[in-house]
């Protein structure tokens, strides 16, 4: 009975491209045009921040320039794609493009970046978003994934757990100390979550990283609310040559 009824709803919503509309094999999946042309993260990456890097993997830890200029707040981090091409129309439409069902499987590409990242007892939360820019969006994208992305593994999930309780304007454009001092003291912990975290693992997830300044002042308000280690998981990195 099931497989009728699953046999009739395909055949009037067939499952079609998260990238161009067409028809595909699978829900939530990519056709092969627009897999190749959306920038999986593979090979030898930054332990840090994720972002892609030449050669081969010897053993020790790897980070880039920027990683070891600025040592990060949080202790390893990843992300599944490159902030480019595909994935950059993929990002905007979930972020700007009321399209909230690309938060599926985009915490399956998620949950296979960051499968080194993952701890017992572990405790996911996102970053915040300011509540006018939550009532003009209607949904935070970044807790959707980490949403998603508990389903996926089975880890607790806080979507409250850090608040911004400043509206910080855009910060496309400027520079990694803009950045910095744009965001300081404007997050907290929620005061009613903050035990949560105390003692517990804790993974940030956004949808992308491009300074790193946002991911870092979440970073800290965790480790100074009482957290463990800190990991760090995003859609995808912004890379210089990008």
């Amino acid at each position: 009975m099931w497989q009728r009824i699953q046999t009739a709803v395909e055949l009037i919503y067939p499952p079609r491209c998260l990238g161009c509309g067409e028809l595909t094999e699978a829900d939530f999946g990519l056709c092969g045009p627009c897999w190749r042309e959306t920038p999986f993260i593979g090979g030898v990456v930054c332990e840090s921040c994720g972002v892609p890097l030449p050669g081969l993997a010897d053993g020790h830890r790897i980070e880039c320039d920027d990683c070891m200029a600025s040592p990060r707040p949080w202790q390893d981090g990843r992300a599944a794609l490159l902030y480019s091409g595909k994935a950059r129309s993929l990002i905007l439409a979930l972020k700007h493009g009321d399209r909230p069902e690309l938060a599926r499987p985009a915490a399956r590409w998620m949950a296979q970046a960051g499968r080194e990242l993952f701890r017992d007892d572990m405790l996911i939360a996102p970053v915040p978003l300011h509540w006018s820019r939550l009532l003009k969006r209607r949904y935070n994208q970044s807790a959707l994934l980490a949403q998603q992305l508990g389903r996926r593994t089975g880890l607790d999930v806080c979507p409250d757990l850090l608040v911004r309780r400043v509206r910080t304007p855009v910060l496309d454009g400027k520079t990694a100390a803009e950045r910095t001092e744009t965001l300081e003291n404007a997050i907290t912990a929620h005061p009613r979550r903050r035990r949560r975290m105390q003692g517990r693992d804790v993974l940030l997830v956004d949808d992308v990283m491009t300074s790193g300044a946002t991911l870092a002042a979440c970073a800290r308000v965790c480790l100074a609310s009482g957290a463990n280690h800190i990991f760090v998981l995003t859609l995808a990195r912004v890379a210089k040559d990008a």
